[in-house]
């Protein structure tokens, strides 16, 4: 079994955590084929982005209740059963309904995965130990956003759209293998009362009722509504707008989000020196100017990519700082109820991404100013609550 700290245990739960992003990335460059072929129009493949969202929230809420009363690794793995038979009916649909559809059970299966990788960090580490491991496994994270296009777009060019989905398919059967076979179980204790709503409903309220869980949630939905803003429309405005080919989306969009991975390893090496609060900091005031350099791209009127390209990966430099101190800052003052505090924290920051990406997608037209407007509401926004929430989130847990 994988013990705390080695790079084997943290390759695995990055492999876990990075499932959900991995599963919209990987077919971004697919959605415009994907509307010719099954003859749906762009709003109607907008919703296999945006109801695979709504799964991925929704379902979170019961992953960390259930794991604090039956124990990580059960619960993990009937997650990832989950997500390897909805995978493999993407694959196969027919139709654009059937693949909405499938892609919603895909995202209930995905979502336990992230939930408890989370978790797990939280049972084996304490302190800013949680930040750092955290910000490793967010590195891994990264590597979704930076590689599934590509990959993707290579993949679409050469066997059409559902060769993306077989792919994931061959993903989930690795890492199912590997949780089966190599993680231990991580539960110290178990949850005394049996998982009921009225148990779940008193776990959230707890959370909610706390100062210092509030604020780094509020930090955490601005991190997810500035990445799905550019997840849900990026296709559209490289492709449909900005005229790039499938590859070269792939390309365009894998060397934006490489800001993230700069960001997550930047924060992993730094956290333990600056502390979570400054590396925040930082990490706010790049999505703020990402945020802006978007606007500004939008309002000269240049319907070039390189522009937006260097503004995203602005912001995505900064989400890597902020985002995993966001996270373990959520999760630190919670031991005892960390599956819970995790699925909250998740249900809420994915929810809110995709309301984002169903406004969205339901507004963008033939112009990037939706996009741009609330990517810099998100970067501004996460700044401003930085420097207001100081004193909350000087208290320790």
């Amino acid at each position: 079994m994988l013990r705390p700290g080695s790079l084997a245990l943290t390759l695995l739960l990055g492999m876990l955590a990075g499932m959900g992003p991995l599963s919209v990335d990987m077919y971004l460059a697919s959605l415009p084929d994907m509307g010719r072929l099954l003859e749906a129009p762009m709003s109607q493949v907008q919703l296999t982005i945006s109801f695979y969202l709504f799964g991925f929230a929704t379902a979170q809420v019961l992953y960390g209740p259930l794991s604090d009363r039956h124990g990580r690794k059960p619960v993990l793995l009937t997650a990832l059963a989950i997500y390897l038979m909805a995978t493999l009916a993407c694959a196969l649909a027919t139709s654009i309904e059937a693949l909405i559809a499938a892609r919603f059970v895909q995202a209930v299966g995905a979502s336990g995965a992230i939930v408890l990788a989370r978790t797990v960090v939280r049972d084996m580490y304490d302190g800013v130990q949680v930040a750092r491991e955290l910000s490793r496994l967010a590195s891994i994270m990264a590597l979704a956003p930076l590689v599934a296009p590509l990959f993707g777009g290579i993949l679409q060019t050469a066997f059409g759209w559902r060769s993306n989905f077989v792919a994931l398919v061959l993903f989930g059967v690795l890492a199912t293998g590997m949780v089966a076979l190599l993680l231990p179980e991580t539960l110290r204790q178990r949850a005394p009362e049996p998982v009921s709503p009225m148990s779940i409903v008193r776990s959230y309220r707890r959370f909610l009722g706390d100062r210092r869980f509030v604020v780094y949630l509020g930090i955490a939905i601005c991190c997810m509504s500035g990445l799905f803003a550019w997840i849900s429309t990026a296709a559209f405005v490289l492709q449909d707008m900005y005229g790039l080919t499938a590859l070269a989306f792939g390309f365009s969009f894998a060397i934006g989000s490489s800001g993230y991975l700069v960001g997550t390893i930047i924060a992993a090496r730094v956290v333990t020196r600056w502390g979570s609060g400054k590396t925040m900091g930082f990490g706010a005031l790049g999505m703020a100017a990402g945020g802006i350099a978007s606007l500004l791209v939008v309002a000269l009127g240049r319907h070039e990519a390189l522009g937006m390209v260097i503004a995203v990966g602005i912001y995505m430099i900064g989400m890597g700082l902020v985002w995993p101190q966001a996270q373990a800052g959520a999760l630190l003052p919670f031991p005892d109820r960390a599956g819970a505090a995790s699925s909250l924290l998740g249900f809420l920051t994915q929810t809110n991404s995709a309301i984002v990406g169903a406004v969205l997608g339901h507004i963008l037209g033939t112009t990037a100013w939706p996009f741009a407007i609330a990517f810099a509401l998100a970067g501004c926004g996460a700044l401003v609550l930085w420097v207001l929430t100081r004193e909350a989130r000087a208290v320790r847990p």
